[in-house]
């Protein structure tokens, strides 16, 4: 392990990058005797492509497991196509990924030399790959204002996971609006993380809940409209009726209407689901 990765591990056990939101990780590290000194930065697409110019080779490390692999830029113009170096990379990758690759999005940071860029990975490989390292294409890193090939907008699940690698996720949360929260719950179930579902869930069911959501693999949203049911005495419950269609694990496709319970206890406090009302829904 470099000196540079040491300090790296430091980061990780003092500023709690591995451990259960709220995330408060975007430090400095403020040492004279350390070799690097620098933020955890959540940098726009225009200066990352700046940064690592194709043929660039960079460190990407996973937020939730802290593994490490190396990896190189061999193209993209939207965000960057990169591959991991060797053989042994390509392993530690699909470690983080549970040994099968996956489009789910993941909050990873990006070490190059004394820079620390907040981004979000997917693991399927696809495409060209040049490299020979066991890893049969490339995969994809965005950063802030990354778009797809295919989209002119950022990929929202994307755009959360990026805020979550900068520690920029409780903010975001805290501020965001009932159809914003249940957006982010609906991501949590499409990428499997706990991290957006605590943080957008909350009563007696919540760990029941999590449970029986870890049974659909995917949901999609309709428009829904929001019916306010209490309004006073610093408690605000919101009802919002929402389409969706679920697609459950050996079950096939299911269309429903479910009927989201949102509420916080005051005006400054953020929106939650009631888990207990939506866990008989979704069990």
């Amino acid at each position: 392990m470099t000196t540079k990765h040491l300090y790296i591990l430091v980061l990780f056990l003092l500023f709690g990058m591995v451990a259960d939101p709220p995330f408060t990780y975007a430090h400095k590290l403020d040492d004279d005797d350390s070799p690097i000194s620098f933020n955890l930065e959540m940098l726009s697409w225009e200066k990352v492509d700046e940064i690592i110019p194709n043929k660039t080779k960079f460190t990407v490390i996973d937020v939730e497991t802290g593994k490490q692999f190396n990896v190189q830029r061999r193209a993209g113009s939207k965000h960057a196509d990169v591959q991991p170096l060797t053989n042994e990379d390509t392993q530690i990758m699909k470690e983080v990924y549970n040994g099968k690759w996956s489009w789910k999005r993941r909050a990873a940071l990006v070490l190059i030399d004394d820079q620390l860029i907040a981004g979000s990975m997917h693991g399927m490989p696809h495409g060209a790959g040049a490299l020979q390292n066991g890893f049969p294409g490339h995969f994809c890193i965005h950063f802030s204002g990354s778009t797809t090939h295919r989209s002119k907008n950022p990929d929202f699940s994307h755009e959360l996971m990026i805020l979550k690698a900068a520690g920029k996720l409780d903010e975001y949360i805290n501020g965001a609006g009932p159809d914003e929260v249940i957006e982010v719950f609906a991501e949590s179930i499409n990428q499997g993380d706990s991290a957006l579902f605590r943080f957008t869930t909350s009563g007696n069911g919540q760990t029941r809940l999590e449970k029986a959501i870890k049974k659909i693999e995917h949901i999609a949203l309709g428009d829904t409209t929001v019916n306010p049911l209490k309004n006073g005495e610093g408690i605000l419950v919101v009802e919002m009726p929402v389409k969706a269609e679920m697609y459950r694990k050996n079950a096939g496709k299911e269309r429903t209407t479910i009927r989201f319970i949102l509420r916080k206890d005051g005006m400054t406090d953020r929106w939650t689901i009631d888990s207990q009302s939506l866990y008989g829904q979704l069990k």
